[in-house]
C-alpha cells in the first residue's frame, strides 16, 4: 500500500482556510495572536476562533495544526499553557512547537508536537533526541535532498519512533518565502526596531534595497544587486517527484501573511502535481505549465531553494512580488441569486469588461476564480462593460455571499 503524502497548507485568515479546504489540502496550520512566527505579518486567529477552525476542518476531514514556535520567556509560560490547553479542548491534531518548555507541556496532556523548522535539526542524532517529544519533525530549510534522504533512511535502519509508538515523520518546506537567516532565527529586527522575529515579529529589512560604501571615503560599492539579503522563493514543482521518493511524509506550504488567492493557487497546482505523479504522467510539459501557473500569484522570483545542492545565488529583482497577475478590489457581492446562480455586484473601484478574469473571496467562500463571460446590468440587459458605482449580475455557478470581496484580475 502506498504511503499517503499529505499537502499542508498556511491559513492566515478564514478565506485562506476555505481556500486550502476547497482545493484539497490534507491539513492546514495556523497561528493565534500570540507565540507564534507569524504574530503580526499574518492576520491570525484568536483562542475564540479554535472551535470554528477545528469544526470546519473536521467536517471537510482536514487536519489542523496550530503553530506554536516561538522564543519563549518565563513571563510567557502561563499564556503557553492556556494556549495549548485551549487546542487539547478543542481537538486541534498537533501543535507545531520550537521551545522544550512547550513541548514538555503538551506531551504531558497527551496532545501530539511536531518540531518546528525553527530548530535547525540537520542530523539523525538531533532526530533521536527529540524523538522523546515529538512524532513528526520539520527538517532545517537549508539541507539538500541527499542529507533529508540520509535522515529518512537512518529514521527505518535504526527505528527511531516517537511518543505513539510509530517512525518518525518528516516534513519539509516545498514551496514559499526563503529567508536569508539559518531556518529563519534572524536578529536584524531586534537590533534595528527591538522587534525580534524570533517573537513573531519580523520587520522583513532584508527584503528591503540596501546601498554599500565605504565609510572612510564614502564612495560606494559596486553589489552584483540591491536586494542581496532577499533570496528569492523556493518553488519544488521541478523535481517534487524526487522528494516525494525520498519518503517524506508532509509537504509544506509557506504563507500565512500571504493572500487566500495564493494559497488556492498554490495548493491546487502542488496538488494536481501529486496524482500525476502517483499516476506516472509526470512529464516536463506538466512541470512547466504548473510552474507557470504558480507565478501568478505572489513570488519574490523562484529557485531551487538549497535543495538540489547548488549555491544558493539568486537573489529577489525587486521588494515587491513579481507574480505575473495582479488583483484589484472591484467591490462586492450584493446578493447571491441560488435558483438561477448569479452574483449581484456593486462596483466600487474599478471598470469592468466581458472577458476579465476575476476572483471574490470571502470568510465562508474561500476564494472562486472566474472569466465574466455574460455581463448584465442592474436592469437585466447585457452589457459589454460597466462602470464603477454601477450594480452589475454575472453568472457564476458555486455559491457566493453577502459582501464577499470581488476582484478583477490583470496580467502585469
Amino acid at each position: 500500500m502506498k504511503r499517503k503524502i499529505e499537502l499542508l497548507a498556511p491559513a492566515g485568515s478564514y478565506e485562506s482556510l476555505q481556500a486550502a479546504i476547497k482545493n484539497s489540502a490534507d491539513a492546514i496550520y495556523f497561528g493565534i495572536n500570540q507565540l507564534n512566527m507569524r504574530a503580526v505579518s499574518a492576520a491570525n486567529f484568536t483562542t475564540c476562533d479554535l472551535r470554528e477552525i477545528t469544526k470546519i476542518c473536521k467536517k471537510n476531514k482536514v487536519k489542523s495544526y496550530l503553530t506554536l514556535n516561538t522564543v519563549l520567556y518565563d513571563n510567557d509560560l502561563l499564556l503557553m499553557k492556556k494556549i495549548i490547553d485551549s487546542a487539547k479542548d478543542n481537538k486541534v491534531n498537533a501543535l507545531i512547537i520550537s521551545d522544550v518548555a512547550a513541548m514538555q507541556y503538551t506531551r504531558s496532556i497527551n496532545m501530539e508536537v511536531h518540531i518546528s523548522t525553527q530548530l535547525s535539526i540537520s542530523n539523525i542524532e538531533a532526530v533521536k533526541f527529540y524523538s522523546q517529544f515529538t512524532d513528526r519533525i520539520i527538517l532545517a530549510r537549508e539541507l539538500n535532498l541527499d542529507r533529508i534522504e540520509y535522515i529518512i533512511k537512518e529514521i527505518k535502519r535504526q527505528k527511531i519512533k516517537g511518543p505513539k509508538g510509530k517512525l518518525i515523520e518528516i516534513e519539509i518546506f516545498i514551496h514559499g518565502a526563503l529567508c536569508i537567516a539559518i531556518s529563519g532565527r534572524c536578529s536584524m529586527s531586534l537590533f534595528q526596531y527591538n522587534s525580534s522575529a524570533n517573537r513573531g515579529a519580523c520587520r522583513q529589512l532584508c527584503r528591503r534595497k540596501y546601498r554599500i560604501s565605504d565609510y572612510e571615503t564614502n564612495q560606494e560599492l559596486v553589489i552584483d544587486n540591491d536586494y542581496v539579503m532577499s533570496p528569492t522563493d523556493i518553488c519544488t514543482i521541478g523535481f517534487l517527484d524526487k522528494i516525494i521518493s525520498l519518503g517524506v511524509k508532509s509537504l509544506k506550504i509557506e504563507g500565512r501573511g500571504r493572500s487566500p488567492e495564493y494559497v488556492a493557487t498554490v495548493v491546487k497546482n502542488y496538488k494536481k502535481a501529486i496524482t500525476l505523479i502517483e499516476k506516472n504522467k509526470y512529464t516536463l510539459k506538466e512541470k512547466e505549465k504548473l510552474e507557470k501557473n504558480l507565478k501568478t500569484v505572489f513570488n519574490r522570483g523562484l529557485s531551487d531553494g538549497y535543495y538540489l545542492g547548488k549555491k544558493l545565488h539568486e537573489w529577489s529583482a525587486s521588494g515587491n512580488s513579481q507574480a505575473t497577475e495582479e488583483k484589484i478590489f472591484t467591490g462586492i457581492v450584493k446578493h447571491y441569486y441560488s435558483k438561477i446562480k448569479v452574483a449581484e455586484i456593486l462596483l466600487q473601484a474599478y471598470n469592468i469588461k466581458v472577458g476579465d478574469k476575476y476572483s471574490i473571496t470571502g470568510k465562508n467562500t474561500g476564494v472562486i476564480f472566474g472569466k465574466i463571460k455574460i455581463l448584465k446590468s442592474d436592469d437585466k440587459k447585457n452589457i459589454k462593460k460597466a462602470a464603477k458605482g454601477n450594480l452589475i449580475t454575472i453568472p457564476i455557478k458555486e455559491r457566493v455571499r453577502e459582501n464577499d470581496k470581488f476582484y478583477i484580475i490583470k496580467k502585469k
